[in-house]
């Protein structure tokens, strides 16, 4: 007879479950005692703490912070390249003045204080005499402050310094052709010599567009206490084109020569470094005035770019337009032949300077070829023509700008 199954009891089905917990705590002490570290059951202690299993749930919330923070990290830098890019097409976009229409803006603004400007400058006169002394005793003016002090120089020019010639030179002006300066100091100071001296024989040999500049420095340094000197007025000396050493040494040579009164403005608050100690002390030897005028700087800054007007041919082209009105017609008729050619040959790199010197010889424009040169020399001063090497291996010569631009431009010079 077989044996029959017996239901089990609730008391014996609850003593069986505790029994089947006590065998499966022993597996997983073992398997917690083999993830823990040789120092100490942590895991141990962890899920005794914790039987509900929180400290899990902390081990993936750690994980997902640092995911959420990886995530956020990428997405802020992808945000900001975004940023940077539209931020850049709006810069591009922008809708910038015409310089033409700028600069007519900016003449009709009127500026304050014109009384006291007046009155300043008015009560600088009575220092003219003094100033005038200092001269004559050898030192060197430089007048410094805030505001234009062309006005002011230009007035102390025409009412004291009556005794000399009188040389200008605009330094704001973005290039310089110093031994054209020289070469026009010397020659006014030989005219003069002559004038006092009544004869030519007396003055010595006149100075040359081929002497170098300390020749011509040398002619300017006479120890004759009779001779007649020069006045030298540099509108800011620490002008674009005035800011190398060698165009200081030379300004300071010009300035300790004895025929020569130096007379200077300054406007950069960094301009003393261009000199050294000898060269402000002995050469041009300053006397340092502060003479603030508070007038606007309106031809100093007209030479200069402007940040809101558009750039590219046509801000090169009135650059030009302005050097090329500076010049003589002679001039300009060289840069015209130089013009006519490149555009009527715009498939050839340029032209020869012997080509050209042909070309002008025939209209009459220049008697040698040193003549021609010395057009070309101011030419590539002012950056109006540029060379290269032609096939041929010979430098050609050729105007930077666009053909159109060109045409306009030879259109307004002769308006």
């Amino acid at each position: 007879m077989g044996r029959s199954k017996v239901a089990a009891t609730p008391v014996q089905q609850q003593g069986k479950a505790l029994k089947q917990a006590e065998t499966s705590v022993p597996r997983n002490k073992r398997k917690s005692d083999q993830l823990a570290s040789p120092g100490g059951g942590s895991h141990e202690e962890v899920e005794e703490a914790s039987p509900d299993g929180s400290a899990g749930n902390h081990k993936a919330d750690v994980e997902v912070e640092e995911t959420s923070f990886a995530q956020s990290y990428f997405r802020a830098r992808e945000a900001l390249s975004e940023t940077a890019k539209n931020s850049a097409k709006k810069l591009s976009d922008l809708d910038i003045v015409d310089e033409n229409e700028l600069r007519t803006s900016l003449s009709r603004v009127t500026f304050k204080h014109e009384k006291e400007r007046t009155t300043l400058l008015n009560n600088y006169k009575a220092l003219y005499s003094k100033w005038h002394f200092q001269l004559s005793c050898g030192f060197g003016l430089l007048m410094y402050g805030f505001g234009s002090k062309r006005s002011l120089l230009e007035s102390f020019a025409s009412s004291t310094l009556i005794d000399g010639t009188v040389i200008v030179v605009n330094g704001y002006l973005p290039a310089i052709n110093m031994k054209s300066v020289v070469f026009t100091i010397a020659d006014s100071l030989w005219e003069q010599k002559k004038s006092v001296l009544k004869s030519a024989k007396a003055a010595g040999e006149r100075p040359l567009v081929t002497h170098s500049i300390d020749e011509l420095i040398a002619f300017l340094d006479d120890d004759n206490d009779e001779s007649p000197f020069v006045y030298i007025i540099v509108h800011n000396i620490d002008g674009p084109g005035l800011r190398d050493p060698d165009t200081q040494q030379v300004l300071a040579n010009l300035a300790a020569a004895n025929n020569v009164r130096f007379i200077a403005s300054m406007d950069h608050v960094n301009t003393p470094l261009l000199w050294d100690k000898r060269m402000a002390s002995t050469k041009f030897n300053w006397c340092w005035h502060n003479t603030p005028t508070y007038v606007p700087y309106t031809v100093e800054a007209m030479h200069l770019p402007l940040i809101l007007v558009s750039s590219g041919s046509a801000k090169n082209a009135r650059s030009a337009l302005l050097v090329l009105q500076s010049l003589t017609p002679n001039a300009q008729s060289v840069f015209r032949t130089l013009a006519d050619y490149q555009l009527s040959h715009s498939e050839e790199l340029g032209l020869s300077v012997h080509k050209l010197y042909t070309l002008c010889r025939e209209r009459f424009l220049v008697s040698s070829e040193l003549t021609l040169r010395s057009h070309l020399t101011e030419f590539k001063d002012h950056e109006l023509v540029r060379s290269r090497r032609g096939p041929d291996g010979q430098d050609c010569l050729f105007i930077p700008l666009p053909s159109d631009t060109i045409t306009r431009l030879l259109e307004q010079i002769v308006g």
